[in-house]
């Protein structure tokens, strides 16, 4: 007897087919780091390349919801809407609500993510927010004019050779960036008001400035639906006994078997050299992006 009610506790307790009482569960997937940046073996940014086989494990399992907790500063406005487009399409297939979870940051992109879930939450002292479009780049015409080095363009299109960094600032091409920049931003006012509609309590001049706040703001705001942390919040909806399934990004079979480098980079000096040197720049786009919100 105590075996059979053994193997019905265990029947009940991990949800298996025909169980009586499940626990409920809830699939947990982290969303950390900047989006569509760090492309390479080691790194991987967030794309909808390295998230989608975690994203439909989320959604495979027998869950009562999905969380998404969120720490990212931006990045790709496509990648963003990608991956937040694949979450509310299976969300909606599979009939399973999806709750999104700031942590220290959800600002651009990270903001746009967060509007993938049903509701939005935060910590009191998140940063949320930014909604707007930025593009950052250098300048290098007088040093390359100090040292004695002439650049040499060749294109077919006379904007093909837009923004270059090594000739001055050309101001029609600034237009045309500005142009492109207008349009991004529009997409992004419409998909924020689509998904958070008459929740949004200020006019679009403060909300879509690009401004960033504190969860604590973001709420009076209508930016997110309340103030907390992942179990907290789970508990309350789905009871003390709630299980989490945390959905791990797999790491691909070069990763696992060569690590840093594809096997034609191996033993060569200019391969590795070159993949250091991609890895770095990454880096720094990345690290830019954290430092411009304090972290």
């Amino acid at each position: 007897m105590a075996i059979v009610d053994t193997i019905n506790d265990l029947w009940n307790r991990y949800d298996l087919p025909g169980s009586r009482n499940p626990a409920p569960a809830v699939a947990v997937l982290r969303l950390r780091g900047a989006i569509g940046m760090g492309g390479g073996l080691s790194r991987g940014g967030l794309s909808l390349a390295t998230l989608e086989q975690s994203i439909k494990r989320a959604f495979a399992k027998r869950v009562r919801a999905v969380c998404l907790v969120i720490n990212s500063p931006g990045g790709s406005p496509v990648q963003s809407a990608q991956i937040a487009g694949m979450i509310r399409q299976l969300s909606q297939e599979k009939k399973i609500p999806v709750f999104a979870f700031a942590e220290d940051i959800a600002a651009s992109g990270g903001y746009w993510l967060t509007l993938a879930a049903d509701e939005i939450y935060a910590d009191a002292m998140s940063v949320v927010g930014s909604i707007g479009v930025i593009t950052a780049s250098f300048g290098f015409p007088e040093l390359m004019a100090k040292i004695g080095i002439e650049r040499r363009v060749y294109t077919q299109g006379p904007r093909k050779g837009m923004l270059d960094p090594f000739k001055p600032e050309n101001p029609d091409d600034i237009q045309r960036l500005y142009a492109i920049q207008a349009d991004i931003h529009r997409q992004f006012v419409a998909f924020v008001k689509s998904r958070r509609g008459e929740r949004l309590s200020k006019d679009d001049e403060t909300l879509f400035s690009g401004d960033v706040w504190t969860g604590e703001r973001a709420l009076e705001l209508g930016l997110v639906d309340g103030l907390g942390d992942l179990r907290t919040i789970v508990r309350r909806k789905y009871g003390p006994d709630v299980r989490f399934y945390n959905i791990e990004r797999p790491a691909s079979w070069l990763q696992r078997r060569f690590g840093r480098y594809f096997p034609s980079d191996v033993g060569r000096d200019d391969a590795r050299i070159s993949g250091w040197a991609g890895e770095l720049m990454s880096a720094v786009e990345e690290r830019a992006l954290w430092a411009r919100f304090g972290l």
